[in-house]
C-alpha cells in the first residue's frame, strides 16, 4: 500500500468512528477523556512552561487539544489538521470564531509552525503490515519536524505493552528505535516518557539546541 492508500484507510476508518461515537474521545479511539487529556499533557510538555507559541495539532480529530490548550496555555496560537473532513467540520463547529485557532483538511495549508504533536495518530494499522507502518510512521514524523520551529512530539502504543491485551489490528512501536531514530535524526535534546500510567510512550523532540 502506497501513502495515499494508507492516509485513505485511516480516513474511512476514523469516519466510521465519528459516525458512531460522535465527537467524543471514543469517536477518536480513546478510551475515555482522562487518558486522552493526560497524553495531552504528556505532549506539551514539548513546549516546556511558555505561555504563547503556534501549535500544529497533526490529526485533531474533533478538536480537543483546543479545547484543553484554552483552559490551561490561552495564549496559544493553533493550527488542527485531520484528513477525515468531518473531524474538521466538528472541530470548526465547536471552536467558533476565534482569532488564535483554525483547522483544515488540506495539507498544502500546513505553513511552520513552533511546535507540532500528534497524538494517536500511530496507532490503528488495521491490516496493514507493522514493517510497511514503521515506514508510514517515519515518514510523518519527517513531516512533524519540517512542520516545527522548536520541536515536536508524538505517542505511539509500546511494544512493552503486556502481549495478554495487544490486538492484532494495533501497532506497538520498539520506544528505543524511534529514540534513537530521533536522537540521531532531529536534535540532541530528545526525551522519551514512558511513565505515565498508559501502554504507550511519548517522544519530545526539541530542536532550538540543533
Amino acid at each position: 500500500m502506497s501513502h495515499d492508500d494508507l492516509v485513505a484507510q485511516a480516513r474511512r476508518y476514523y469516519t466510521t468512528r465519528l459516525e458512531t461515537y460522535g465527537p467524543t474521545p471514543a469517536g477518536v479511539d480513546w478510551n475515555s477523556a482522562e487518558s486522552q487529556e493526560l497524553r495531552f499533557a504528556q505532549l506539551l510538555k514539548v513546549a516546556d512552561a511558555r505561555e504563547r507559541f503556534s501549535i500544529l495539532d497533526y490529526g485533531c480529530g474533533y478538536g480537543a487539544l483546543l479545547a484543553w490548550l484554552e483552559q490551561r496555555r490561552p495564549g496559544v496560537t493553533y493550527l488542527g489538521y485531520d484528513v477525515t473532513p468531518a473531524m474538521i467540520d466538528h472541530a470548526f463547529a465547536a471552536a467558533g470564531v476565534s482569532s488564535r485557532a483554525r483547522f483544515t483538511s488540506d495539507d498544502a495549508q500546513l505553513g511552520s509552525q513552533d511546535f507540532a504533536v500528534a497524538s494517536g495518530i500511530f496507532n490503528v494499522k488495521l491490516a496493514t503490515d507493522a514493517e510497511l507502518w514503521q515506514i508510514y510512521i517515519l515518514g510523518v514524523i519527517e513531516k512533524l519536524d519540517a512542520l516545527s520551529r522548536l520541536g515536536f512530539a508524538f505517542n505511539i502504543l509500546s511494544s512493552y505493552s503486556d502481549p495478554a491485551h495487544m490486538r492484532a489490528d494495533l501497532y506497538y512501536g520498539d520506544p528505543l528505535f524511534y529514540f534513537d531514530h530521533c536522537k540521531r535524526r532531529y536534535s540532541e535534546d530528545v526525551a522519551l516518557l514512558h511513565d505515565y500510567g498508559l501502554h504507550e510512550f511519548t517522544l519530545l523532540v526539541r530542536k532550538e539546541s540543533r
